[in-house]
């Protein structure tokens, strides 16, 4: 099943609403979304980096760490009026325009 951005958003709200009861507040969210992503951080430092797995992290899957993170960020999307589809369309433009051709100039990439 395919799911938007905006269908996604919607459907945390409704999850929110119903389930969760209430959002918590936005200063709960932003540090429970920075937990998120040092849980997602600790798995990805010891699959694609130097360090070595615990055996508590062994069973932590990369992709689940990742939809947490993705999941508070709408969260705090939806609690402060941003619409993620609207302003990732934006990003890209902005991308589009200032990083033309930064990237393709840059001797580290290469």
């Amino acid at each position: 099943m395919d799911i938007t951005i905006k269908d996604a958003q919607q459907q945390v709200d409704d999850w929110i609403k119903t389930v969760g009861v209430r959002y918590f507040n936005e200063l709960t969210n932003l540090g429970i979304l920075m937990e998120e992503v040092g849980e997602l951080s600790r798995i990805m430092v010891r699959k694609y980096g130097e360090q070595s797995f615990k055996e508590s992290d062994k069973q932590k899957d990369l992709a689940d760490e990742m939809a947490d993170v993705l999941w508070v960020l709408m969260c705090l999307a939806n609690q402060t009026g941003v619409d993620l589809t609207d302003a990732l369309q934006k990003n890209f433009e902005k991308k589009n325009i200032r990083d033309a051709d930064r990237h393709k100039g840059n001797e580290k990439l290469k």
